[in-house]
C-alpha cells in the first residue's frame, strides 16, 4: 500500500508539473511588457497647487521611471487620489486597462495625451513660449518648475475632473509665478485648443502573431508596426533554407523593414510539415501617452502614470508560422492575441523604496531560435504519462479487489 501511494503521488506530481509547464509556455507574438519602478530621487519638482473646492494643497512633479533595461521615462500622474508606490513594478498597459473606473481618465484620455504633447517636457520651454505668443506673456520667461506645475495640473484636470483655484492657484508662490502657471494651464485645458490625440501605437509589434500556409509558398503577410528602427531580423526558429521576403519574393534584411512593412515566410518546397518562429529587434522610445499601471494594483493600489518623454528602449517581438507539406492541406492557425503595449526590455535589478503619495503636502529577443510550442508539447507528453500511470494503478487496484 505505501508503494502504491508513492506511485500515485508521483503520477499526480508529474501531471501537475506538466500543467504548470503548459501554463508557463510563452505565446509567439506576445512580448513582455516594459516595466520599471519610480525613482523619487530623480523627480523634477513643480509647485504646490490649490484646487477649487479642495482644502489642501497638492505637490506636482515630473516623475521618473527607471526601466529594467536601464532606460528611463518621464511621466505624470493620472490618478490623483492614489499614492505612488516605489516598491511596486509599473507595467506598460493599453489605455483600456486603466484600472480606476471612478475617474475621468477613459472619458478624456485623448485630451490628456494632447496635454502631454503640448506641455513640458515633450516641448521645451522656448517652444511653449512660442506656442503661446500673442495670447500670454510670461514673467521673465517660463521656468521649468512653472511648466511642470501647469502640465501636471492640466493632466489632473482631465484625468480626475479637478480645476486650479483661479484666485489662489499656488501655495506660497509669488503672484508672477502663479500668473505664468495659470497662463500655460489655461492654454492646455482650453477646449478650442485641446482637440485630443489618440492612443499611440505600440513601439514594436508583429501582426498577426500566428499564420499558416504550405511549404513552397509564401506564408503571411506579417505586418510590422513600429515607431523605432529595426536593428536585427532573427530567423533562427525557422528551418534551413527558409527566407523572409516581401510580397514579390525579394529577401528582406533589417534595413529593409520599417513601419508598415509586410513580411512573408518562404519555406522550402521539400520541407515536411512543421512550425517555427521569427522575430525582430528594434530600438525605439516608448511613445508619449503610453500608460503604466502598478503590477499588483488589484492587491495594493499604486498611482497610475502616463509617459511624457523617454529614452530609447531595446525592443523585440516574435511571430509563429506553421506549414503543411507541399500538396497537403495547411494546418489550422491557433487563435492568439497580441496585447499592447508589446515592449520587451532587458532585465536589470531594481530597488525597493517607501511608498509616497503625490497628493501629500509633505514635502534581447525573448524567444530567439526557439519555438514557443516546445514547452507545450513537452507538457502534453508529461501530462499523458501521468494520466497513464494513474490509469494503470486504478486497474491494479480493481484487479486486487476482485
Amino acid at each position: 500500500m505505501p508503494r502504491t501511494s508513492t506511485i500515485v503521488r508521483a503520477g499526480a506530481a508529474l501531471a501537475g508539473a506538466s500543467i504548470a509547464m503548459m501554463l508557463a509556455a510563452p505565446a509567439a507574438g506576445a512580448t513582455e511588457e516594459a516595466r520599471g519602478r519610480v525613482d523619487r530621487d530623480a523627480d523634477q519638482k513643480g509647485y504646490e497647487i490649490n484646487l477649487a473646492g479642495h482644502d489642501r494643497s497638492l505637490h506636482t512633479a515630473n516623475y521618473k521611471i527607471d526601466l529594467r533595461g536601464g532606460e528611463s521615462l518621464r511621466v505624470y500622474c493620472v490618478e490623483i487620489g492614489t499614492s505612488i508606490k516605489e516598491d511596486q513594478d509599473m507595467v506598460e498597459r493599453p489605455w483600456n486597462d486603466f484600472p480606476d473606473s471612478e475617474t475621468d481618465f477613459h472619458a478624456n484620455r485623448d485630451k490628456i495625451n494632447w496635454v502631454l504633447h503640448h506641455g513640458y517636457p515633450f516641448k521645451d520651454l522656448e517652444t511653449i513660449e512660442q506656442d503661446l505668443e500673442g495670447t500670454a506673456e510670461f514673467n521673465d520667461g517660463l521656468s521649468k518648475r512653472e511648466a511642470i506645475t501647469a502640465t501636471q495640473a492640466a493632466v489632473w484636470h482631465y484625468s480626475d475632473g479637478v480645476d486650479l483655484d483661479k484666485e489662489s492657484p499656488l501655495a506660497g508662490a509669488p503672484d508672477p509665478v502663479a500668473a505664468d502657471v495659470l497662463a500655460l494651464y489655461g492654454y492646455l485645458t482650453n477646449k478650442n485648443n485641446n482637440t485630443g490625440i489618440s492612443e499611440p501605437d505600440p513601439a514594436l509589434e508583429l501582426t498577426p502573431a500566428d499564420a499558416t500556409g504550405k511549404a513552397g509558398e509564401r506564408i503571411g503577410p506579417f505586418t510590422v508596426s513600429t515607431s523605432g528602427e529595426i536593428q536585427k531580423l532573427v530567423a533562427d526558429g525557422l528551418p534551413e533554407g527558409a527566407t523572409l521576403t516581401d510580397a514579390d519574393g525579394k529577401e528582406l534584411t533589417a534595413a529593409d523593414i520599417t513601419d508598415g512593412t509586410e513580411i512573408f515566410v518562404h519555406v522550402p518546397e521539400d520541407a515536411e510539415e512543421g512550425k517555427g518562429s521569427f522575430g525582430l529587434k528594434a530600438s525605439a522610445a516608448v511613445n508619449t501617452g503610453r500608460l503604466f499601471v502598478g503590477e499588483n494594483y488589484d492587491k495594493v493600489k499604486a498611482q497610475s502614470l502616463i509617459v511624457a518623454t523617454s529614452d530609447k528602449l531595446k525592443l523585440s517581438d516574435e511571430a509563429m508560422v506553421r506549414w503543411s507539406a507541399a500538396g497537403e492541406t495547411p494546418p489550422t492557425t491557433e487563435t492568439s492575441t497580441t496585447t499592447a503595449p508589446s515592449t520587451t526590455t532587458e532585465a536589470a535589478p531594481s530597488t525597493t523604496e517607501t511608498p509616497v503619495a503625490p497628493q501629500s503636502n509633505e514635502g534581447p529577443l525573448a524567444q530567439t531560435g526557439f519555438s514557443a510550442m516546445t514547452p507545450l508539447v513537452i507538457g502534453l507528453v508529461l501530462l499523458g504519462g501521468g494520466a497513464v500511470t494513474l490509469l494503470i494503478l486504478r486497474r491494479r487496484k480493481g484487479t486486487a479487489s476482485s
